[in-house]
């Protein structure tokens, strides 16, 4: 099961949006009380003085207008938040319909929300949201009443809480009624709502309790159902701050006080506060706050808690308070890092620049952690039965927020292209490593990749059972090359090898039962009506075989390496033959395979978006690489894949339109004559768009109506404030004709406000297409051939990192000079620097440093390469054009 619900694909118009936006390149993170609300600092025995320290430069995203229609982020690896951004908690999220927001903490939920009101007047209702500003790292809301107040919410990294600070000012000296609301619910994020047994029955009452200053909840006890764990749950809510009184009851939510529930189905009302499956309780701390004329003072606020238990939550919600501007400090140092790495500078886009920062952030706002997975086979929700074994530790990059925050294959094989990209490799061999350990325990070693795996170790698909997982399967040994060459580590190599090996090995006896060498099962589209035999699972095998081939011959395994180029040489040499269908302009979706021999390996032709793998998937061979397609077909394909019926505004289509549609008729297009038998889809996955962008790079397509078009229609989804819904992140599916725009849907009824893998079409074409940086560190080679994208003179980025060290490159065309400089420190490896010519340019001379050089002229997919081999630490290769 990919990550597409059934119920994203209602076929509704889209809402148009008007913002009000400030965009922040540099702006202050948290201005302490003196510069972020103008005023000096006091110090308090019980509450931090002034607002945590700025980390200046620290880039921002600002929304002024419609905050309560808004959701809001804020994640750690142990931890995370999401409310709107007016600093309420509308129920969200479909898993468990209505409890997917709230705080987190994997792998329970902890708190519906957190709620604030000074004097009696609650801080997002009767004081209302003036600006909700996404950082790196963090998030603050500002409101304006007679208290002017900021509240600054983050994750503190390693720790299970969430830190909230309130930055209070106010004109004139007076002492401030702060009430804090605090609502429950303790549980975990499997069973759902639909499956068996079902998130109702796993959920039992929560208990409050007030001491030492806190709020506790918690959850004991045994769900009824077989197989069923017990359990001790526990959350701690407070401040450092003594409370001068607290309350204990079923509701405190603040203005959300009585909850609205949420409907079972349908979408009235359109905004709840609680699900129908709720069980949790509520608690009320007051605190008298002195504050002196013109002068500020911060409190912290903190929610942890635990799995295992009381003390355990206890520990958690002490390390969060014990200094939470020093933990601060340190999520925005560790962002910064983040931010230094991959630094790009695109004069010719700043939009797409901006989108590599952020996106950055986006692949580190991912990561996640559990402990103590109990692995079993849910069976897609069908059964429950006792856990083969137990992942003790787990890390992965979460698929998207609110709802798939856990561990999928496709979505973590597709977002390690960003990562390696971004220099994020250790979260890569994590996620790979999970997997691993999670498949082999639930599918006996056969070599099957689960799909998708909750925090708790509920595999809700991908057994040995399962119909799917085909695509996930293959993929593996290429993401472990992937890795393996960016990185050099052959230690890693070694530990994935076995793995990779039974991969392929599964997939031959397993899935290829007619043995005509296209694996069978379900792959990322799942679709009425295709062929047992699916596109991308096949083009995904064929650069798995290369790939496996390539690390089998550095561990001087000659016969899987034979094995995996036999069967990769014959799957190549009748690829284009069979899949390729000219009426249609493109290749077939799937390959049917009936009981009737006559009719066997029929090409299905449903214009699905998996049609451009083909032009997006490398294949590693011997001295070679290149994209599967052949370049007389992949300009066809691409080409068509340009057209309306195929691209919209945002990006490309998940299923796009023809003359005659199974939905009922003709949409007016005419872009070819085959009569589809599916329903077209015009949703807009940031995926979709990303294998778009990475197909047009690998054919050296890089005009404003080529990749550009693909990487500006995913810039625009996570940065323009006419689109976004939480600014900076990247969303899963942007406003399309067939999937309206989040923002005017209900909270329960959405998709992800950040989806990890959209960043592929972002990081991957700007480092490794346009800088041109392609490492082989486990051959002790790495070459740095950049292409300008059309109308454009420069691309530069520095502190790219490959294996231990980095390279700064620069590329331009001045005149009739087009020259590339690297920069590489301690890569420890053989340099090739080169450039792709413009189209059509022929080569004058060649120097290297000022001096004539000798140079080859490489004829590739992207284009005609200049290629010299550099010999000091600085290369400045300038070619001189005809």
């Amino acid at each position: 099961m990919t990550p597409y619900p059934t119920n994203r694909r209602t076929a509704r118009r889209p809402v148009r949006r008007t913002a009000g936006v400030v965009l922040l390149t540099t702006a202050t993170l948290l201005a302490g009380a003196a510069s972020a609300l103008a005023g000096p600092s006091t110090s308090g025995a019980s509450a931090t003085a002034s607002s945590p320290v700025a980390a200046s430069g620290a880039s921002e995203l600002s929304e002024t207008t419609r905050l309560t229609d808004r959701r809001s982020l804020v994640v750690g690896d142990r931890a995370y938040a999401m409310g709107d951004e007016s600093g309420l908690y509308p129920a969200a999220g479909w898993h468990i319909r209505g409890e997917m927001g709230g705080f987190w903490s994997q792998p329970i939920k902890l708190l519906d929300g957190i709620w604030f009101g000074l004097d009696g007047n609650w801080l997002g209702k009767q004081v209302p949201a003036a600006k909700y500003t996404s950082g790196h790292g963090y998030s603050r809301i500002d409101y304006s009443g007679a208290v002017n107040v900021r509240r600054t919410d983050f994750v503190p990294d390693g720790i299970r809480a969430t830190l909230v600070g309130l930055t209070l000012r106010s004109s004139t000296a007076k002492t401030v009624k702060l009430d804090v609301d605090a609502h429950s619910e303790l549980m975990q994020p499997y069973p759902w709502g639909w499956t068996k047994p079902t998130a109702a029955e796993a959920n039992l009452p929560d208990t409050g309790a007030f001491s030492d200053g806190a709020l506790r909840f918690r959850e004991q006890g045994t769900p009824s159902y077989p197989n069923a764990t017990a359990h001790d749950y526990a959350a701690f809510v407070g401040s450092s701050l003594r409370p001068t009184g607290h309350q204990l009851g079923a509701d405190h939510r603040g203005p959300q006080s009585p909850a609205v529930m949420c409907p079972a189905d349908g979408t009235t009302p359109a905004r709840c506060d609680d699900s129908l499956v709720g069980k949790g309780t509520g608690g009320r701390l007051t605190y008298d706050v002195p504050l002196a004329a013109g002068q500020s003072k911060t409190i912290w606020f903190a929610v942890a808690g635990s799995d295992q238990g009381s003390r355990a939550a206890e520990r958690e919600y002490g390390k969060a308070l014990s200094n939470p501007d020093k933990l601060l400090r340190a999520k925005t140092a560790a962002r910064q890092q983040v931010d230094a790495q991959s630094a790009v500078d695109l004069p010719g886009d700043r939009l797409l620049q901006q989108s590599v920062e952020w996106s950055k952030q986006n692949l580190a706002d991912s990561v996640q952690e559990a402990r103590n997975l109990q692995i079993r086979d849910v069976n897609e929700g069908k059964d429950y039965p006792a856990p083969v074994g137990t992942v003790p530790t787990a890390r992965w990059f979460g698929a998207g927020f609110p709802d798939y925050p856990w561990l999928f294959a496709t979505d973590g094989e597709y977002t390690a292209f960003a990562a390696v990209a971004a220099g994020q490799f250790d979260t890569v061999k994590e996620h790979l490593r999970a997997l691993r350990d999670v498949s082999d325990l639930l599918n006996n070693r056969s070599g099957k990749v689960a799909h998708e795996v909750t925090p708790t170790g509920d595999v809700y698909f991908g057994s040995n059972q399962s119909a799917g997982n085909t695509d996930e399967t293959v993929k593996f040994p290429s993401t472990v090359a992937l890795l393996w060459r960016w990185t050099g580590d052959n230690k890693f190599r070694d530990e994935m090898y076995d793995f990779s090996v039974r991969n392929l090995q599964y997939i031959y006896k397993t899935l290829d039962k007619d043995s005509d060498g296209w694996p069978e099962g379900l792959a990322n589209v799942e679709r009425a009506g295709m062929g047992v035999e699916k596109l991308d699972s096949t083009v995904y095998l064929a650069r798995g075989l290369r790939d496996l081939a390539d690390l089998a011959a550095s561990k001087h395994d000659t016969k899987v390496q034979q094995w995996a180029t036999g069967r990769a040489d014959d799957l190549e040499s009748k690829f284009e033959a069979q899949w390729w269908v000219a009426a249609a302009k493109g290749y077939a979706d799937s390959v049917d395979n009936p009981t009737d021999p006559a009719n066997d390996n029929t090409p299905i032709f449903q214009r699905h978006w998996i049609g451009v793998t083909p032009m997006e998937a490398v294949l590693t061979r011997p001295g070679q690489t290149s994209p599967l397609a052949s370049a007389e077909h992949a300009k066809t394909a691409l080409d068509q894949r340009e057209t309306s019926c195929y691209t919209g505004e945002f990006g490309l289509y998940h299923t796009g339109t023809g003359p005659t549609s199974a939905d009922g008729g003709n949409r007016g297009d005419s872009c070819d004559s085959v009569v589809s038998t599916v329903q077209s889809e015009r949703a807009m996955f940031g995926l979709n768009t990303s294998i778009m962008a990475v197909a047009e790079g690998n054919f050296g397509r890089l005009g404003t109506m080529q990749q550009q078009r693909y990487t500006t229609a995913n810039a625009r989804i996570q940065l323009d404030p006419s689109v976004w819904e939480t600014p900076g992140a990247m969303p899963e599916i942007a406003p399309s004709p067939d999937s309206p725009a989040n923002i005017g849907r209900p909270f329960y009824d959405r998709s992800m406000t950040l989806q990890a893998w959209g960043a592929y079409g972002i990081l991957w074409p700007v480092v490794h297409q346009q800088l041109g940086v392609d490492p082989d560190l486990g051959h002790g080679r790495i070459a740095v051939v950049p292409q300008l994208p059309e109308g454009q003179q420069k691309v530069a980025g520095s502190n790219i990192r490959v294996g231990r060290g980095a390279v700064d490159v620069s590329a331009r065309l001045t005149g009739k000079a087009l020259s590339t400089e690297v920069t590489a420190k301690g890569v420890g490896a053989a340099l090739t620097v080169g450039a792709v010519l413009p189209t059509g340019a022929k080569v004058h001379s060649v120097t290297v440093d000022g001096h004539a050089a000798q140079y080859k002229l490489v004829t590739t997919s992207r284009g005609t390469e200049v290629h010299v081999a550099a010999r000091g630490a600085r290369t400045l290769l300038t070619i001189t054009l005809k």
